[in-house]
């Protein structure tokens, strides 16, 4: 079951080795036959070319694009659905029901050794729109050049699911109205009744198992957390890499928050200019 696209497409992306299905743990599964219930599986669409541009710079990457199967199994039962109601100007909603995370390559994966990885969490004000209360879009740029320029190469997993730490961003526009009458980011969540940090990295983890296999690889982040989550998912091989960029006068109360919540942040790391 592949979602909403003809089954022939389906046959021919399976066929031409494009729509691969993997297991939590990396490995490729058959994608003629659905995983036993509850078990966690993942189809992956690519390799994709897709050249990128930021300031000038031109970054050559390969797009895979990955969605968990019970996702897709929504999508299709939903695509059925409005097939019979002859309602295909509302085939939009489909998207609803996934959550697509990215894979980003940079270089020969053949050739990597102790690659560089960023697992990096989707957000919408600051990816997008270039929000200055966060440091998330400069940490995603600055992590592409990053990759780009380390010998070793990498990768950029994008996780869809993550907006406001796993909130959304309905929520997380929320905690912003409750931040700016004095909360912080970690304070608004839990005046919602949500947790401080509801992500999910099982996903990530899978997808890290395989494309790099059983290699080391090194991870941009500030979070020890992020590692500790991997390790528990059976990455162990993880050496972590500080990664402090887009500091300014509107986020410095937020990077302390992180920074009060464990985050590998210095007091001169939040107040440099």
């Amino acid at each position: 079951m592949f979602s909403y696209i003809d089954p022939t497409v389906r046959e021919r992306l399976v066929a031409q080795g494009t729509l691969i299905r993997i297991d939590a743990e990396g490995q490729v599964t058959d994608p003629h036959h659905a995983p036993e219930p509850g078990a966690r599986a993942l189809s992956i669409l690519g390799p994709i070319p897709l050249p990128l541009e930021r300031h000038g710079r031109h970054y050559e990457t390969t797009w895979y694009a990955s969605v968990r199967h019970t996702e897709l199994a929504r999508a299709q039962e939903l695509a059925d659905e409005l097939r019979e109601r002859g309602g295909q100007q509302s085939f939009a909603v489909l998207a609803s029901s996934m959550a697509v995370n990215s894979v980003l390559l940079l270089g020969d994966s053949d050739d990597w050794s102790n690659p560089l990885v960023r697992i990096h969490s989707s957000c919408l004000t600051g990816d997008v729109f270039g929000s200055e209360r966060c440091d998330c879009g400069p940490q995603f740029f600055s992590a592409l050049e990053r990759i780009a320029d380390d010998s070793a190469g990498g990768m950029i997993v994008y996780m869809s699911g993550h907006e406001g730490r796993g909130i959304g961003l309905w929520a997380k526009a929320a905690t912003y109205l409750l931040q700016d009458a004095g909360e912080n980011t970690y304070q608004a969540n839990r005046s919602l009744g949500l947790p401080d940090d509801s992500r999910d990295f099982s996903d990530a983890a899978a997808l890290l198992k395989y494309f790099l296999g059983d290699q080391p690889f090194r991870l941009l982040t500030n979070n020890p957390k992020k590692v500790d989550d991997l390790n528990a998912l059976g990455l162990s091989k993880i050496t972590r890499v500080k990664h402090v960029c887009g500091v300014g006068d509107a986020n410095k109360e937020y990077l302390a928050a992180k920074r009060e919540w464990g985050h590998d942040l210095d007091p001169e790391d939040i107040d440099k200019p």
